[in-house]
């Protein structure tokens, strides 16, 4: 299962603080649980847009909410996505009552199929989330046994000494919530992403009434969403990208459509397919995430679309231009994407021109402007029409902007409040914002992830700290974020890479030419003066290792000839391409291609 990663990369530390807690996991009395305190303690989700993953511990119970991946910037080469370090949860796994989810979107649920399996805890979804969670665990984690529990807004669910209601919330994708979290020391609302939508595409607003009851009764704690905190007024309706969309198909009548958007932004691929009805035109869907989404979403009754709607990729170039959607992924210049093959001319079913129209309806996420900058670029080059300015009303956020959060803090009034979901300078601005409705200033707290939010009945402090950080998904592969796969990749793309194999006898004599290989260094061609001094300078150095080996066994003989490399290249360049040395030892008469050679050092 590709979630056994997470045992192995963290079992000394989980190892140490199951030693650590182990006094804790005693059950407690009546008396210690009356005194416990109420801790908060966001793993993810408060150092960028992504990875949100929160924590809530009283006594013996431990409540997690929301598990998503972040996507990378462009100085992570390489790494498809970032996850939650969950070395906490796996130390306290026996404590974990549920996992609750706030919606379906992959910075709430795409670090699932590799925590989940570990943490083998419920899980408990709307129906559309639970079926978006089931299409990502069955890809990625096909032998793990999901225990999932189907909720919806207005239930209440016992979990611990928490109860957990869900309440809806107007976000871009359908059956969103946020939920209101009984504890022992009064309410936890957690807001989930959400926007005060009047005109929702499905008719489900955000509730209100059960807000407004709640800050009548009183909430001990907020968590609230901050992304769009810095954006003036409110964030429009999804109904107005319904309006430019018509336009936009009546004024493009002969052209082929291309439309890029979230997989995930459901109300908008339906909104664009109900378009398309309109206008006499059938439907392709690119990329495999769009493809299994929509499915999905059909499947539970989400969206309601004739099968007629849709042709296949492959019958793409044959259909007429003026009868044709097509709806990709790929509005974040992710690498492989559907809109970004078709920007290179590399797309398998589609070769764009004058005769297309593409439209990008999104913005792009903090990190990734410059991949889509460089998209909208090359989409041009292609010689077709591109419409991506957010001022032509092609997209609107999921997210509430700042009069629609002080809105909600006026209707709360919570004695306590943390911004959740954005970058730094949102969570402060947030909290700023929070003090202007009334909450004071030392109730309001900037968190970093694996900070510890302690509550009493007196008084709210930052009490300490949890392990917290990231592991990067490569592939099949994964590693600390802080670990030296990032750092080597950085020195290879900026720096090259220059390999030296050297073969010796028994007696430390180099008895084969010497074999020299540089990546984005040096051509050998402009350089034979220098790999020349590079191989009299090795020569010397196997020499002297010789003459030196009895009285200096630990010496390495790769690390020296390393050395000897580096004082010879800097005397020719600045630059200090990564050095990759093996040395190999061969026998007394032994033939050279029969050995399995010895590696000293890479």
């Amino acid at each position: 299962m590709e979630g056994d990663f997470v045992a192995l990369h963290f079992d000394v530390e989980v190892k140490y603080l199951v030693q650590k807690n182990a006094t804790k996991r005693r059950r407690r009395s009546p008396d210690e649980r009356k005194s416990a305190s109420l801790k908060f303690i966001p793993l993810g989700g408060v150092s960028g847009i992504g990875k949100n993953i929160s924590v809530l511990e009283y006594g013996d119970d431990i409540l997690v909410i929301d598990c998503g991946l972040m996507f990378p910037d462009e100085e992570m080469l390489g790494v498809d996505f970032v996850i939650p370090d969950p070395a906490y949860l796996l130390a306290n796994k026996e404590r974990i009552r549920g996992m609750v989810i706030t919606h379906g979107h992959d910075d709430h649920i795409g670090a699932l199929p590799y925590i989940l399996p570990e943490l083998d805890c419920p899980i408990y979804a709307t129906r559309l989330t639970l079926g978006l969670i089931r299409s990502r665990m069955e890809e990625r984690a096909p032998k793990y046994e999901l225990k999932a529990k189907e909720i919806q807004a207005g239930d209440v669910i016992d979990l611990g000494c928490f109860k957990v209601q869900p309440f809806s919330v107007c976000h871009s994708i359908p059956d969103g919530v946020g939920y209101a979290i009984h504890t022992p020391l009064g309410v936890v609302l957690h807001t989930g992403d959400f926007k005060l939508d009047p005109t929702p595409i499905d008719g489900r607003a955000t509730d209100y009434a059960l807000l407004a009851s709640l800050g009548t009764k009183g909430v001990l704690l907020m968590l609230s969403d901050s992304t769009n905190v810095e954006r003036d007024g409110f964030t429009p309706s999804e109904r107005m990208v319904g309006k430019t969309m018509e336009q936009t198909f009546r004024l493009y009548k002969n052209k082929r459509i291309i439309i890029s958007s979230f997989a995930s932004n459901l109300h908008r691929v339906q909104q664009v397919i109900e378009t398309a009805v309109r206008f006499n035109r059938k439907v392709a869907l690119i990329g495999r995430s769009m493809i299994a989404n929509v499915a999905r979403a059909r499947e539970l009754g989400y969206m309601d679309v004739d099968d007629d709607v849709f042709i296949q990729p492959s019958e793409i170039e044959g259909f007429p231009n003026n009868r044709l959607v097509v709806i990709t992924t790929g509005s974040q210049g992710e690498p492989f994407s559907g809109l970004v093959l078709m920007s290179r001319g590399d797309h398998r079913f589609i070769k764009l021109g004058p005769k297309d129209l593409v439209v990008i309806s999104a913005l792009p996420i903090p990190g990734n402007e410059r991949l889509v900058h460089r998209t909208i670029n090359d989409l041009f080059k292609q010689g077709c029409e591109v419409i991506y300015e957010a001022e032509q009303n092609i997209h609107v956020s999921g997210h509430a902007s700042r009069e629609e959060l002080k809105m909600i803090l006026s209707l709360i009034k919570p004695s306590y409040f943390v911004p959740l979901h954005g970058e730094y300078r949102h969570l402060v601005k947030h909290k700023q914002l929070a003090e202007e409705m009334g909450v004071p200033a030392k109730n309001a707290f900037v968190m970093e992830e694996g900070d510890v939010l302690s509550i009493t009945k007196r008084q709210a402090r930052i009490s300490g700290k949890v392990p917290a950080g990231a592991y990067i998904v490569d592939g099949r592969t994964y590693g600390d974020l802080k670990g030296g796969l990032l750092g080597e990749r950085k020195d290879l793309a900026e720096e090259g890479v220059f390999c030296i194999s050297v073969v010796l006898d028994s007696s430390g004599n180099v008895i084969a030419p010497l074999s020299i290989e540089s990546r984005g260094f040096l051509h050998r061609v402009d350089a034979d003066e220098l790999y020349r001094q590079i191989e009299d300078a090795v020569e010397k150095a196997v020499k002297a290792f010789a003459r030196e080996k009895r009285d200096r066994k630990d010496e390495d003989l790769a690390s020296r000839i390393r050395s000897a490399i580096k004082g010879v290249l800097r005397r020719y360049s600045l630059s200090s391409p990564v050095i990759l040395v093996l040395v190999n030892e061969v026998k007394e008469n032994a033939i050279l291609s029969g050995l399995a050679g010895r590696e000293f050092a890479k």
